[in-house]
């Protein structure tokens, strides 16, 4: 291949990047990630310089990103109020640094032949930086593409999400080999291997890691389906209060949870008479109402979810914060566009503590994360195994019509799945949901509708292994292999240090 015009295999690794994308929700084909990954792998290995598979890697990112995540020009241009020309401009630039992580896996790949054993350590490391790098995007991380039902699901509970991912390109790994394979034996020795590897995992998936706790408790999930382009008008805001008023008189369930920054004001401002009617049907209900709103201390603001019942006794101050959006970073360079060219409410929000106890209602522990906060798992599971229930609240709005709002819904049953625990959502435009522990969708709301999810959902306790293990098994593993294959090749190190 390494003979080819660069055309032909920089434009299959970029189809083969944007295929990669049908195995992640809404379209949920988890066999294609593989086919894709192997494919990738296949070019890699008929390439003779670190370069071409550089940019091999470089095209295959920018096919997934740039399919998988194109929903953020919407919010840029559509919501953001950004120029057409300079939202296109930015997605293209953020899709392009996040393919540079699969570059840097295809160069070091290739750096040596021997290397390509290590794709599946190397891949999986570069994702869990991704996850942190300037306070992370995990997003289209490939374990997700395995979510809820491949067989692969399975062995989340013990690994977790990078787990999976390593799994997932160990066996692309060894699909490529069969195919490159000659000896029949061999090659019946690799089949043999993925096909174990699968049935491991689906047998995994029996295992009942956790077990119910305390008596079910009834929920009801309010979608208020208010559109982004109104939500922060002063003169709609009347009008949002009477819609989340009317749905939670309609109410039934022991927790009334509203989306995130439901209510488009501050804490402080909310009127006597909406909190007055809303409590006294709490009151008869014997229910309490939870909705997302801004909090004010002193000169710092807060994404919250409060308790309206207690009087913000009860509260969860949103710790991971989305760059660009609920703050900017590295000012000195994006302020000025945020001054001209975007408008962002509430863009520079401060941090809730990253250690906040779950609420406890009735008899049970109900752990809150709100928008993207769900991605990632390694936070979600500070507040277990004492959370008996996790709850996520969001505003998908921002991304209109697209896919987003279901791969979201994906990550919360990816975080089901890891712990062992169900998760309720309530979402603003969708998808509101109830998930069950193993991942899978017991009810859920059509999305952009006003509307109630009327459900019931039970506590679990005990801890999952990757609940008591976290990444940090997956990621030393990964961090052992590269710092082998350094020491092997130690004159990439001469190089680097002359330079």
């Amino acid at each position: 291949m390494n003979k080819l015009n660069p055309f032909y295999y920089l434009t299959f690794s970029f189809f083969l990047g944007a295929l990669s994308v049908l195995s992640f929700a809404p379209f949920n084909y988890h066999f294609i990630s593989l086919i894709s990954l192997s494919g990738l792998f296949f070019i890699w290995h008929k390439l003779n310089y670190a370069k071409q598979a550089f940019l091999s890697g470089l095209f295959f990112g920018l096919g997934l990103f740039g399919f998988g995540i194109s929903w953020i020009y919407v919010s840029l241009h559509s919501y953001g109020g950004m120029p057409s020309w300079l939202a296109y401009l930015s997605t293209f630039l953020f899709c392009l640094f996040l393919a540079f992580f699969v570059a840097i896996v295809g160069w070091l790949a290739l750096h040596r032949k021997s290397s390509l054993f290590l794709i599946p350590f190397i891949w999986t490391f570069f994702e869990w930086i991704r996850g942190w790098f300037l306070t992370g995007f995990p997003w289209l991380t490939m374990g997700y593409s395995q979510v809820p039902s491949s067989p692969l699901a399975g062995f989340l509970p013990v690994v977790g999400i990078y787990g999976v991912t390593l799994i997932l390109t160990s066996l692309a790994l060894i699909l490529t080999l069969i195919l490159l394979d000659e000896n029949k034996r061999s090659k019946l020795i690799k089949v043999s291997l993925l096909v174990f590897v699968l049935t491991f995992g689906q047998l995994l998936k029996y295992i009942n890691w956790t077990e119910p706790v305390g008596e079910p408790i009834s929920v009801s999930l309010i979608q208020g389906n208010i559109a982004q382009d109104i939500k922060w008008q002063k003169e709609t805001i009347s009008q949002t209060l009477d819609t989340y008023q009317t749905l939670i008189q309609k109410t039934k369930g022991q927790i009334i949870l509203l989306p995130e920054t439901a209510l488009p004001l501050l804490i402080e401002y909310i009127p006597k008479t909406f909190k007055d009617s809303i409590l006294k049907h709490a009151a008869h209900n014997q229910s309490h109402v939870l909705m997302g709103a801004i909090e004010r201390q002193d000169k710092n603001y807060f994404n919250v979810v409060f308790n309206l019942k207690n009087d913000s006794s009860q509260i969860y101050r949103k710790s991971h914060l989305v760059p660009f959006g609920e703050f900017i970073p590295l000012k000195f360079i994006f302020q000025y566009i945020y001054t001209h060219y975007l408008n962002m409410p509430m863009n520079d929000l401060s941090r809730g503590s990253a250690h906040q106890l779950p609420m406890t209602i009735g008899n049970q522990n109900i752990a809150f994360n709100i928008c993207y906060e769900d991605v990632f798992g390694e936070e979600i599971i500070q507040a277990l195994p004492y959370a008996t229930i996790l709850a996520n609240v969001s505003n998908d709005a921002w991304y209109g019509e697209s896919i987003a709002a279901y791969q979201h819904l994906q990550f919360s049953q990816a975080r089901a799945i890891e712990t062992g625990r169900m998760v309720i959502r309530s979402t603003n435009t969708g998808a509101t949901a109830i998930i069950n522990e193993h991942g899978i969708l017991e009810e859920g709301l059509p999305e952009f509708t006003e509307g109630i999810l009327e459900g019931s959902v039970k506590g679990f306790k005990n801890a999952t292994p990757y609940v008591s293990l976290g990444n940090w098994p997956v990621i030393t593993i990964c961090f052992i292999a590269l710092l082998g294959w350094l020491m092997r090749h130690s004159k990439l190190l001469s190089i680097l240090k002359k330079k």
